[in-house]
């Protein structure tokens, strides 16, 4: 299954390991990831810092990739919740750290989020 990443000329380059847009084409399986937190496997523990919340977060979303047959490659869009935008720099740190080379499109929001304990949340698609 074909993932092509869509960065044409007269939109703005994208920054900082996104693309604006990916593209699945064929007979394609598509795995949406509901808004992941950094909570600990007992689901009420967290740590408190945002790095710390951030790793477990990606740990998460692998974890629930490989139970679907994929990984990170098969990763076509993510969506990233910031309680904080201070926080903005060790996302992209992190995103960065966690995809390599691998491109998908990306949006990153600031907003209140549900639990005031939380750092970040995010949410994916992902495609075979």
């Amino acid at each position: 299954m074909p993932v092509i990443p869509h960065n044409p000329d007269g939109v703005f380059p994208p920054y900082r390991g996104y693309c604006h847009a990916t593209e699945v084409r064929g007979d394609a399986r598509l795995l949406v990831i509901s808004g992941l937190n950094g909570f600990r496997e007992d689901g009420v523990t967290m740590p408190e810092s945002f790095d710390e919340q951030g790793e477990l977060i990606w740990q998460h979303l692998r974890t629930i990739l490989r139970s679907a047959g994929m990984d990170i490659p098969n990763l076509i869009s993510l969506r990233t919740y910031l309680a904080d935008p201070a926080d903005d720099e060790a996302n992209v740190r992190l995103r960065m750290r966690h995809l390599g080379s691998h491109r998908c499109a990306s949006t990153v929001i600031c907003c209140r989020l549900l639990e005031p304990r939380w750092k970040l949340e995010v949410e994916a698609m992902a495609a075979t």
